[in-house]
This record gives C-alpha cells, sequence and structure tokens, in this order.
C-alpha cells in the first residue's frame, strides 16, 4: 500500500490524463454528496415531525364526548354524552394512568386588564397535570395545584406573552388581573414548548371555571399520558377508558361517534415509522446515485487496463504475480473513489452545518415548522464512508481481475 513505486505510477497516470480523472472524481463527489444531503433532508423532515408533537406529551389519549349513532338498550341514536367530575375521578383510578386532566371550555377571547393595559386572551380551565401532558414549563411562582382545585381558588399561571402585554417588566406573581370583571391572583408564569398561540393563555382552576361560568360539573373533554406505553398498551387503555364510559353513560362501547379518543401513542408511532420509511427511501436514492459515479469509475479504470495492457504483459513477464497486478489497479481506483468520496462528504457536511439546506428549503416557502434541524449522524458518516468503501473496491476489482488474466505474450502483440 506504501510501495513509491505505485504511488508515482498512479499519480503519472491520472497527470496524463487530468480531463478524465477529474470527471471520474466529480461524478463520485457529487454522489456522496447528494447522498449526505439526502440523508440531512430525511433527518430534518423527521426532526420537524417532532417538533409538531412537542406541545403536547405524545402518549397522550384525548378523549371527546359525542352524541350516539347506535341505538342502545332502547335509547335512541342522538343521545349527547356529557363527562362529569365522577368520571374524572373513575378513569384517574384506572391502571395505566400516569396524568389527568379535564377542561372546561371557556369560549372567546377574554378581557384582561392590568392597571392600565388591558388586551384580549383565551382562558384555559383544567387541572394540575394538566402541565405534565402540555409540557408547560414554569418560569417563575408555580402551577395549579390540588388546594386550588379544592378550594375554588381564582388563581391564574399566565403566558409569557401575556406578561409581556401586560406586566412588561414588573413582576407579576402575586399581583391581580381583571378577567371580566372577575379578580384572578397570579401565582405564577410559564413558556410553552408548542406554538406562539400556547404563550398568550391564562391557566386557571377547572374548579372555578365551573362556579364562575356556570358549567356545574360538566367537564368537555378528558386527557391523560399512559404510563411507558407502547402502541399495545395504549389501545388496551383506550380500551378500558371505553369500557368505562359506556357503562357509566349507558352507550353501545362499539359507538365510535359516542366518545371520540385521538391515541398519540399510535399516532405518533405512525409518523415515526414513515418517516423513517422516508429516511430509507432518501438513502436508496443516495446509494444509486453514488453507484452512478462509481460505475463511471469502473468504466474509467476498465480503458486504463485497456491503455495498460502491454506494461501488464511486461510485468507479468517479469515475474509479477496476478494478485500484485489486482493491487496495482484496485489501489489506483480506491485512491481516486475514497479522496474524491471524501471531499463530497466534508461538502455535504459543510452545506447541512452551515444552515445552507435550510435556507434553501426556506427560499422554496417550504414551511419550516416541518423542515427543523437538518443533521447527517455520524453513524450516518459512518454508513456513507462504507459503501463508498466498498463501491470504490468493486469499481477497481474487476477491470483489475482482467488486467490479471492477461497472458504475457497475448499482452505484447496488443495494439
Amino acid at each position: 500500500m506504501f510501495d513509491i513505486d505505485k504511488w508515482q505510477e498512479i499519480f503519472f497516470t491520472m497527470k496524463q490524463n487530468k480531463l478524465r480523472s477529474f470527471i471520474t472524481a466529480f461524478n463520485v463527489a457529487w454522489g456522496i454528496f447528494i447522498l449526505i444531503i439526502l440523508m440531512g433532508f430525511g433527518s430534518g423532515f423527521q426532526h420537524g415531525v417532532e417538533f409538531q408533537f412537542n406541545d403536547d406529551a405524545t402518549n397522550s389519549l384525548w378523549i371527546r364526548a359525542g352524541e350516539t349513532s347506535k341505538p342502545y338498550k332502547g335509547i335512541k341514536p342522538g343521545k349527547r354524552i356529557q363527562f362529569t367530575n365522577q368520571d374524572y375521578e373513575a378513569i384517574k383510578k384506572l391502571d395505566g394512568i400516569e396524568y389527568i386532566t379535564g377542561r372546561y371550555y371557556v369560549p372567546g377571547e377574554f378581557t384582561v386588564r392590568y392597571k392600565d393595559n388591558l388586551s384580549f386572551f383565551n382562558v384555559r380551565s383544567c387541572h394540575p397535570d394538566h402541565k405534565y401532558i402540555e409540557k408547560t414549563l414554569i418560569t417563575s411562582g408555580r402551577y395549579l395545584n390540588d388546594t386550588d382545585i379544592k378550594e375554588r381558588r381564582k388563581v391564574t399561571v399566565i403566558g409569557e406573552k401575556v406578561v409581556e402585554v401586560l406586566f412588561g417588566r414588573v413582576n407579576p406573581i402575586g399581583t391581580y388581573i381583571d378577567v371580566n370583571g372577575i379578580q384572578y391572583k397570579v401565582v405564577g408564569t410559564f413558556k410553552d414548548e408548542g406554538n406562539e398561540f400556547e404563550q398568550k393563555v391564562i391557566y386557571i382552576p377547572i374548579s372555578t371555571a365551573q362556579i364562575a361560568y356556570g358549567g356545574g360539573n360538566k367537564i368537555h373533554n378528558l386527557i391523560v399520558t399512559a404510563a411507558n406505553a407502547t402502541e399495545v398498551e395504549s389501545k388496551m387503555l383506550e380500551a378500558d377508558i371505553i369500557s368505562y364510559l359506556s357503562g357509566k353513560h349507558n352507550f353501545d362501547p362499539t359507538d365510535k361517534k359516542a366518545v371520540r379518543i385521538f391515541n398519540g401513542v399510535v399516532n405518533f408511532m405512525r409518523f415515526m415509522n414513515l418517516f423513517a420509511g422516508i429516511r430509507f427511501f432518501l438513502f436508496i436514492v443516495g446509494v444509486f446515485t453514488l453507484i452512478a459515479g462509481v460505475v463511471g469509475v469502473s468504466n474509467i479504470m476498465l480503458i486504463v487496463v485497456k491503455e495498460r495492457t502491454k506494461e501488464v504483459g511486461v510485468r507479468k513477464a517479469l515475474g509479477a504475480t496476478p494478485n500484485s497486478i489486482i493491487g496495482l489497479f484496485l489501489q489506483e481506483s480506491m485512491f481516486i473513489t475514497l479522496t474524491a468520496g471524501y471531499v463530497g462528504l466534508v461538502a455535504g457536511f459543510i452545506f447541512i452545518d452551515s444552515g445552507s439546506l435550510s435556507a434553501m428549503m426556506e427560499s422554496f416557502s417550504f414551511p419550516m415548522d416541518f423542515f427543523k434541524r437538518p443533521e447527517v449522524s455520524l453513524k450516518g458518516a459512518v454508513i456513507a464512508t462504507l459503501v463508498l468503501a466498498v463501491f470504490g473496491s468493486l469499481a477497481g476489482y474487476f477491470p483489475a481481475r482482467k488486467a490479471a488474466k492477461v497472458e504475457p505474450i497475448e499482452a505484447l502483440k496488443d495494439e
């Protein structure tokens, strides 16, 4: 491998055929560059989808009440299902429940005032576990707690955009804000991993909302998370919830319109499997692009073998073994392929790490919420290098084997 004479021959041959060597190397570099870019595309799309799930826990089940569509035990279709506090308490005790919250919807935007500052925000009523389901990050103070629920306290946790509009640089903790004529004490502030809308929300205890806004014991929907649940386990929990609710509210458990459950575990896994498939497809496309470049190397090496037939004949006449002949041409092929491939590999990484890929996607008006942090992992780089090494070997092996089979006398006769 470190025979200086062999390297001199390789460089001499390349120098004698500069254009041919450049085109060959460019094809390989372009192939590996495209492979790296496609791998970056795949990761960017996958991260974008994961970002869409950042707002809520991926192991959550959203339970919404609807209307029956099937007759059941003498009850005609069209019965409206209404969740209550009792449903919350009962489902909370089911096996497999990690966190649970109810929501009582207070529709529309409320006029919210602090001293002379006034704006309009959404009010969301819930239980303390809502913090974990919505991935709410407390920035100061605290979140709602069980005592707030039990005593129906008029307290609130406000988003950072609410703080910015109403308070500016004033510390809001301990102050009171007016929400449509009702005074709420600010006990905490938060930011959310989701979109900007979530930063404009005001959280209050669900029990307070039920009393203040005429809800009684009604709950509009329930949200639970399944503790460390697989897709199968989440479906089992879903069945347990339907079993309880159908018995409590007297509807056919097979009636999909009576109670709708959005299973976040199943949905998340479907997206992840989809994008795993997309990434694999992009990788295969990149590999075939690389193969096209390597085929060019192989064709060039066949030409090189043809041009150096007499040289091969002389070498064999002087005692060169077939393996030494193969090694000579294989070394040249590997050098061109790996050197050009390394250039393409580095160029691909630079293109992705510099943000050029993201900028390109943005210039095409692609929604950037669905394309985040394109990257190629070390594992991906190793795979690309191995693929390159294998194809480089193949590109040189077959022409080299052909050269090794040439008989000295026939080679010396070749014109």
